[in-house]
């Protein structure tokens, strides 16, 4: 393609076809579509990566965090002289209407591209340019009253505005995934009540143990993800809130007044709500992605827990009449193209499937992590898609299986009462009493003639029935101690 030509009709901005204006960069010149808020460097961003069809509109976090920043520039370059009162209101007025959800659509470029996220970063200064430039009575392209470089960008580079914003974005991000997560934990403690009265069987190594209630297993998933819950409400956040912001280019502050790093983070932190900080060795934090490998190590962990809990949903509803069969799953859909009559466990199966995306999204990080050089990391485009890719995984599958799967299942507790009564694991609670000498010879008769535990002590003579009845009582071995004779 020449570079005068417009895009071909698969590109984000062939829908803006029509009137355009000229504008240039260090490789030349283009015709911008004039509808467009954007200019040259994103144009030439939308043609040079076409990879995942995930832009940067479809994580509207990271695109308001990224104008909360320009926002804080813009006032500590004010506050320091550097940016004159039209341009600075100019420039706020901007920020503050994409920060409020406008203009999104006019963020097409690919999460994931080249340059370490300055494709990005002009997207941004180049719209707040043109948005203030309407503001001020100009018409897009009109540089020369508020250009993107000299004022938008003033005292930043893409190495502290970027992942500044990053960490802004996963912060705003965050709630969302939280309060989904909350919502889970509720459904489980809510369902774990109401089958409080349901003895069944526990295993351990997919074979019989000891007695339980469904009510256990359901408070114990949710006391799993409680911590989950806890960590990402309380301590993922501190991971976030130190940032590089004032750095420019590589930590050293070339091109930003002195006292710049500290106004520009305190308006940062004024104007998000979120008690920013600026890092204490700039130059490090330009480079170093260690939070963001922990923060997708707390997402890995959730993925993994809920992963373990939909493997278990499966097996306690297998069935209908070969499995364990102990719950019901809500039918969400036919199971079979073939087989008539099956319902498959669809909604924890594609939980499974979220939760193996995570797991490698964190692989993907950490090696992209590891991948930087020297004084910056150019992979961390790569880094940014794949958590905000995580987060909204999570939420989105948290949300569906308590709504689709979790809020609607029912227990079959006579099925429950026969396994627990047929099962050799009752003899468990016979060591104290007979030895286990004894217990592992009327468990290994029980299940050699498939005659009941009961039975055979009994017969044997080894307890009378009152002391059976106490002992071999299920409700009596959900909870701590021991029988005595």
């Amino acid at each position: 393609m020449s570079n005068n030509n417009l895009p071909e009709p698969d590109t984000p901005a062939a829908s803006l076809r029509g009137a355009t204006r000229l504008e240039h960069d260090l490789i030349g010149n283009l015709e911008i579509p004039d509808a467009a808020y954007y200019g040259i460097q994103t144009y030439r961003a939308i043609q040079n990566f076409r990879l995942s069809d995930i832009v940067l509109s479809d994580y509207p976090a990271l695109v308001k965090a990224l104008a909360v920043v320009k926002h804080a520039a813009a006032d500590a370059n004010h506050a320091l002289g550097g940016l004159e009162p039209k341009r600075h209101e100019a420039i706020v007025h901007a920020c503050e209407r994409i920060a409020a959800g406008e203009f999104i659509d006019q963020f097409p470029v690919d999460m994931i591209q080249g340059g370490a996220g300055t494709s990005t970063n002009m997207n941004m200064n180049e719209v707040v340019a043109n948005v203030g430039l309407e503001y001020l009575g100009h018409a897009k392209g009109e540089y020369a009253y508020l250009h993107p470089n000299n004022d938008v960008n003033m005292s930043q580079s893409t190495n502290d505005a970027y992942p500044t914003a990053i960490r802004l974005g996963l912060l705003m991000d965050q709630q969302t995934l939280v309060d989904s997560l909350d919502r889970l934990i509720q459904a489980l403690a809510a369902k774990g009540a109401e089958m409080a009265g349901v003895v069944k069987m526990g295993r351990t190594q997919l074979q019989d143990a000891v007695p339980m209630t469904l009510g256990q297993e359901f408070q114990a998933f949710a006391s799993t993800l409680s911590d989950d819950a806890r960590y990402l409400r309380e301590d993922a956040p501190k991971l976030l809130h130190e940032v590089n912001l004032g750095g420019t280019a590589i930590g050293t502050g070339i091109n930003a007044h002195p006292d710049y790093s500290r106004l520009a983070v305190d308006r940062l932190a004024a104007i998000s709500g979120h008690p920013m900080r600026l890092a204490p060795d700039l130059i490090a934090a330009t480079s170093d992605m260690g939070s963001f490998v922990m923060l997708s190590s707390a997402f890995k962990r959730l993925a993994v827990r809920l992963s373990k809990i939909c493997n278990d949903l499966r097996l306690l509803a297998s069935g209908p009449r070969t499995g364990i069969q102990e719950i019901n799953l809500p039918a969400r859909q036919p199971g079979s193209s073939i087989m008539p009559g099956k319902v498959n466990p669809v909604i924890p199966e594609a939980v499974n499937q979220v939760a193996f995306t995570v797991m490698g999204n964190d692989l993907a990080i950490n090696m992209a992590s590891e991948a930087g050089q020297l004084q910056l990391n150019v992979m961390e485009p790569l880094v940014v898609f794949k958590l905000f890719e995580s987060s909204r995984l999570l939420a989105r599958a948290i949300d569906m299986l308590r709504e689709l799967c979790i809020e609607g299942i029912t227990a079959n507790e006579a099925h429950c009462r026969h396994l627990v009564e047929h099962s050799i694991g009752l003899v468990t609670a016979l060591n104290p009493l007979i030895g286990y000498e004894n217990s592992t010879r009327i468990a290994a008769q029980a299940l050699a003639t498939g005659r009941g535990v009961v039975e055979l002590i009994r017969e044997e003579k080894l307890l009378d029935d009152a002391t059976l009845e106490k002992v071999l009582s299920p409700e009596s071995m959900l909870r701590p101690g021991v029988a005595a004779v």
